[in-house]
């Protein structure tokens, strides 16, 4: 049973999977996570929050300063496919950087690739609720993404950024994703890039540098937390609301994570080689540091209202109803999402059935089929290009940070 509060609330430790959480927003331990639960199977056990990605923050902060940002946008554009040549036209010490970037790394195990991505085929739909309404807006209360979301030049236009976000996740789980006709490699490098640049110029930012708690934002350690509260997230609710997995496919689906960490240029001995070192490492490095901002609380308002303008019969209630289903009650009071009692009820029964259906446990359609089908076209319509084709959506490197408000 899930763990309640003396007022019958759902609690955050509960809703994490953890136990012993006293109270969110208090810093994390000393880093003591051993390197011989990674992939490398041995490290160095640096805290990750000193690590960033050296060599392409060195090369995109001379893009940058060179003023070569939109010149390496036009070669990029038509850079997609992971089998499309490397572009022309960028700075050389770029694009020799690229043509080692897309290499695979020696531990990456094809076989395991191909299965997670006929894993993602057949639970794409309980992915795309987890990454949107589950870790997209526990997102905004992971106190340093929001804020360097909030002042970088993609929160500006959150529909944008929400897309480009979207794109990574949907070409992960695509079916060719690490095939020559797919193209996480390709998005995966781009956003690398994006990060590179945002590091060097967020700090250059009044407003962020005023409510930072870092000098260098996106470090290793920002990364993991992000994998965490998506992919291993992921792995939690679809345990908790009985997906059905094979041991081989929970392997899968972890080792396309893995391979998607060390292109963001996560190092590999922070990179967790089992879903039992993920969920530890999660309980060191994500919960504790989980807490209301007003960035966040803004950020939250502008991704609900996305999906809340596509009219499709999913009202705003019951978006705020299931981001509380997903995430728990002190995330939704944090962010202030009203209440409505009788979407609440709807999806505590009928979520449950919806599940049951799809995984051949009951015969017929539940009653509210249809509601979920519909919320899940709303999140596509909103954030997927702003209701286009989602592979096209293009990530660009940024030039500038948010404008003072």
């Amino acid at each position: 049973m899930p763990q309640m509060n003396r007022r019958g609330v759902l609690t955050l430790g509960a809703a994490l999977g953890l136990t012993g959480v006293a109270s969110a927003a208090h810093p994390p331990a000393a880093w003591s996570w051993s390197p011989t639960g990674s992939v490398l199977g041995t490290g160095s056990g640096v805290d990750p929050q000193w690590v960033w990605d050296d060599t392409i923050d060195r090369i995109m902060a001379s893009v940058v300063q060179n003023g070569q940002v939109p010149a390496v946008n036009e070669a990029i554009l038509p850079w997609v496919d992971n089998n499309d040549p490397l572009p022309t036209g960028l700075p050389p010490e770029l694009a020799a950087y690229l043509g080692d970037a897309v290499k695979m790394p020696a531990w990456a195990d094809m076989t395991k690739l191909r299965r997670a991505a006929d894993f993602n085929r057949r639970k794409d739909t309980y992915l795309f609720f987890i990454y949107g309404l589950g870790g997209g807006i526990m997102s905004t209360v992971i106190p340093r993404e929001a804020k360097s979301v909030y002042w970088s030049k993609g929160g500006a236009d959150m529909q944008d950024r929400a897309a480009k976000t979207f794109a990574f996740g949907y070409d992960l789980s695509d079916l060719n994703a690490f095939e020559p006709s797919g193209q996480f490699v390709v998005t995966s490098n781009k956003t690398r890039m994006v990060h590179a640049a945002v590091r060097h110029l967020l700090p250059q930012s009044p407003y962020w540098k005023a409510v930072a708690e870092e000098q260098v934002p996106i470090s290793n350690a920002d990364i993991l937390v992000t994998f965490h509260s998506t992919g291993t997230f992921a792995h939690k609710k679809m345990k908790d609301w009985g997906v059905r997995m094979s041991a081989a496919d929970e392997e899968a689906f972890l080792h396309s994570w893995q391979v998607a960490l060390h292109y963001l240029g996560v190092r590999d001995e922070y990179i967790p080689a089992t879903w039992a070192a993920a969920h530890a490492q999660s309980a060191q490095v994500l919960t504790p540091i989980l807490a209301v901002t007003p960035e966040g609380r803004e950020l939250a308002e502008v991704l609900l209202g996305l999906t809340a303008q596509v009219d499709l019969g999913v009202t705003r209630g019951f978006l705020n109803e299931f981001v509380r289903y997903t995430l728990g009650n002190e995330i939704a009071d944090w962010l202030e999402l009203r209440r409505d009692y009788a979407s609440a009820a709807t999806i505590r029964v009928g979520w449950p059935a919806y599940i049951a259906f799809r995984e051949g446990l009951i015969p017929v359609a539940p009653a509210g089929f249809y509601v979920f089908d519909q919320l899940l076209r709303a999140l596509a319509m909103a954030f997927l290009n702003r209701g286009q084709d989602g592979q096209t959506t293009p990530i660009t490197i940024p030039d500038m940070n948010r404008p003072g408000v």
